[in-house]
């Protein structure tokens, strides 16, 4: 998770790179499909210049792992000040996300296929005004935690890519994120500036907020779920 990458380590392969490509029906979509699917290899061609993808410069926010693409879209509609783009290593969870995008009829969003560990190949310092990891995988069993990806790597990473007075917000049924993060950025130039221990009882600590797919179901099984927001000083 390089903040400033001399070389693209993430590959795109293309279908005839594979030896059974129509086994995955939504590789052949993806590689075919235009706005708002950003393929990975188009990605890296335009990072040094986002405002080429949407044509215009705009604040740029990040989520990783959009799922089906509710969030990204909704925040979209309702920040249309701002640039979107939703980061997905499944082919299916980005050709969903492309379609929820499509069905809101927004254009200030976009999805691409990349691995959130290399998150540093596209966004280097100060490149990002706002971003969102929402119930990243919870990897509970400790000999899991060294696939968790809000380690100190990537809150390292976080510090250097957003802006100064832009925040990164977290919400997770695993309580155990939260607490890793703020131990994770204790010396690093972070304050956290919202915090909330049941987001389905008493809301997100802060204003413009959508209720993720996945809150909807901790919600349904009365379950918490977890808030933190870290802004950049």
């Amino acid at each position: 998770m390089e903040s400033q990458p001399m070389n693209f380590k993430f590959r795109d392969p293309t279908p005839s790179q594979f030896d059974n490509p129509k086994l995955n029906v939504y590789l052949e979509q993806y590689w075919h499909a235009g706005p708002p699917v950003l393929r990975g290899v188009d990605a890296q061609k335009f990072c040094s210049d986002w405002s080429k993808v949407y044509g215009r410069t705009a604040p740029m926010k990040l989520e990783i792992g959009p799922g089906n693409g509710f969030f990204l879209a909704g925040m979209a509609e309702l920040d249309s000040n701002s640039n979107w783009l939703g980061m997905e290593i499944r082919y299916k969870r980005v050709m969903l996300c492309a379609r929820k995008i499509q069905a809101k009829g927004v254009q200030n969003a976009r999805i691409t296929r990349y691995d959130a560990w290399m998150v540093g190949e596209l966004f280097p310092k100060d490149s990002l005004s706002g971003l969102y990891t929402n119930h990243p995988d919870p990897w509970k069993k400790k000999r899991q935690a060294k696939k968790r990806l809000l380690n100190r790597e990537f809150c390292v990473w976080a510090s250097e890519a957003l802006k100064e007075g832009c925040s990164w917000r977290i919400k997770t049924d695993f309580e155990q994120h939260i607490l890793s993060v703020i131990e994770h950025c204790e010396d690093l130039p972070f304050a956290i500036t919202g915090r909330e221990n049941d987001v389905n009882q008493n809301g997100a600590p802060w204003e413009l907020d959508i209720v993720t797919n996945y809150q909807s179901k901790f919600r349904e099984l009365e379950l918490p779920v977890y808030a933190l927001e870290l802004t950049r000083i």
